[in-house]
């Protein structure tokens, strides 16, 4: 399910809280549920429990950095499609954002940046992740309908014989095929 129901997870990892309570207060107003870790261990066990619609990454943090923990969740075939959009305060050095791409991310933003383009860019994932959503769920109805024709079609197979078998009887014999056949076509109902 989408919607109230459901709405999308950001996980927000960084090993400041005033970082990650910064990010809080730029997506508030989105259709978004955030989750907090303060270190990648952290990020990777909310990631045993939960989906997420995006990952907001620190590159740099003590023990085990970003790039590492994108690796990690990279790897796992649960979460290797969950968008990473990496953030750090490093200089904007070209090798660190290719060292995030090469670890799986989809963006790489330096701080300072503009919260109104991190809102946006987080907008677009949660909206991509909704579709993905609603798509899967009208797989599964179109998976079950299909089920119930085939059932249907049973029926009427199975139907179809008993008439046809109660026509060459006749008599008796007949009445019974035909009242089986009703049964039949009944239960498709």
């Amino acid at each position: 399910m989408t919607g109230p129901e459901r709405p999308a997870k950001v996980l927000l990892v960084d090993d400041r809280k005033d970082n990650l309570l910064a990010l809080e207060a730029i997506l508030q107003g989105l259709p978004v549920q955030t989750v907090g870790a303060d270190s990648g261990e952290d990020a990777l066990k909310h990631l045993l429990v939960d989906d997420f619609a995006l990952i907001l990454l620190d590159a740099q943090m003590p023990t085990m950095d970003g790039f590492e923990t994108a690796r990690h969740i990279k790897r796992r075939e649960r979460t290797r499609h969950v968008p990473i959009i990496f953030l750090t305060a490093a200089d904007r050095d070209s090798h660190l954002a290719l060292r995030g791409y090469a670890a799986g991310a989809v963006d790489y933003l330096t701080k300072p940046f503009d919260p109104w383009v991190l809102r946006a860019k987080v907008s677009v994932f949660v909206e991509l992740w909704t579709k993905t959503q609603q798509l899967a769920a009208q797989s599964d109805l179109v998976k079950v309908r299909d089920g119930e024709l085939r059932a249907v079609g049973v029926a009427v197979d199975e139907a179809v014989a008993l008439l046809k078998a109660g026509l060459a009887a006749g008599g008796e014999v007949g009445g019974s095929q035909v009242e089986k056949a009703i049964a039949a076509l009944s239960r498709i109902r």
